[in-house]
Order: structure tokens, then C-alpha cells, then sequence
């Protein structure tokens, strides 16, 4: 399955032990970057919308050494903000893991009201094989094991 920048969906993903976690939301821009880990492969994180709209993602930044590190501090090794995301600006995250089953990407909309739904979005990437993708009307979840 190709990535496709104008789809009329966007991808919500969360891991369960983030979402213990929990943190403050920061905001940000539709495009984000990170500086990847030595070794490994180049794991990308894509959202699409088929309008614009306000997403809160969560997704993994860098590999952590071990589940219990991760558990420890999920923060350490991700990160969590509030985007906005449309036809023409997909959010685009790439990052470096050596073991990309650690890929997460949570997303949920934040649509109120009379507003019909973003229709979501989200794949993830390692190297040129998509190795999860999601849809639904306002929050997916893709992550590198399912």
C-alpha cells in the first residue's frame, strides 16, 4: 500500500504503555523530524487528512533499550502534540530504529461538534515496505506489531 498525500483519511495509533504514561500536549507544526539513532532502519510515520484538521499524536521518537526502560518513561523515547494535518500538508515523521516493531503512531481528532469526521489516516514505514496502516473516521492506531 503507497502512501498517498491527498487521501481523505487520517491514522490515529497509541501504544498501551503510553498511554499510562500520560503527559502535558505540546504543539508543534505539521512536519516533524528527529535525530535517528546509529544503526538501524529509517522508520517513517504518516498522518493524512481529506481536510484540515486538529490531530493529538503520540508516537515513538527513539528505540529505547529495553520494554522496562520504556515503561520507566515512555517520554524518553517519544513524544506527544497537537497538529494540523489536511490534503495538501500531511504530517510526516521519520525517525531511526533498529528494531522497527517499536514503531508507534496514536492518533485522535480533535473535532467538536457539528463538524463531520477527518476520516483518518496513518502508515508507518521501514525503508520502502509499509508495515502498518490504519483507518477510521477519527482515531486509528498504527504501531510496527499488531
Amino acid at each position: 500500500m503507497g502512501m498517498r498525500k491527498t487521501a481523505s483519511r487520517v491514522g490515529a495509533v497509541a501504544g498501551a504503555a503510553a498511554m499510562v504514561a500520560g503527559a502535558a500536549l505540546a504543539f508543534g507544526t505539521a512536519t516533524a523530524g528527529a535525530e535517528p539513532d546509529a544503526g538501524g532502519q529509517v522508520v517513517r510515520y504518516t498522518l493524512t487528512s481529506g481536510a484540515p484538521y486538529q490531530f493529538q499524536v503520540f508516537y515513538v521518537t527513539a528505540q529505547p533499550p529495553s520494554k522496562d526502560a520504556y515503561n520507566a518513561d515512555a517520554y524518553a523515547y517519544a513524544k506527544r502534540e497537537t497538529i494540523t494535518v489536511g490534503p495538501e500538508a500531511p504530517w510526516v515523521f521519520e525517525t531511526t530504529l533498529a528494531e522497527p516493531q517499536w514503531a508507534i503512531l496514536q492518533v485522535s481528532s480533535t473535532t467538536k461538534g457539528s463538524v463531520g469526521p477527518p476520516n483518518a489516516h496513518c502508515d508507518i514505514a521501514a525503508g520502502d515496505q509499509i508495515i502498518s496502516a490504519a483507518d477510521n473516521p477519527y482515531s486509528v492506531t498504527c504501531q510496527g506489531t499488531q
